[in-house]
């Protein structure tokens, strides 16, 4: 399986990092959604999740992990 893409638009870096989120109108408290990030558009992406008030993290992408959707 190949290296998963940054999430960002337009970007076509490998991800180092996995942006953790939710919408807390939307999503229960359990579901995370899953960014990938290049190392470039990490704080780009936390930061657009942040400023809309979600409960935003960043962990290192598992090595061995499918890429997330």
């Amino acid at each position: 399986m190949s290296a998963p893409t940054c999430a960002r638009a337009g970007c076509t870096a490998a991800a180092t990092a996995l942006v953790v989120w939710r919408n807390p109108r939307i999503h229960a408290t359990d579901r995370r959604k899953l960014w990938p990030a290049c190392p470039a558009h990490v704080d780009y992406l936390r930061d657009f999740l942040a400023a809309r008030r979600f409960p935003v993290a960043v962990e290192p992408l598992p090595a061995d992990e499918p890429e997330p959707r």
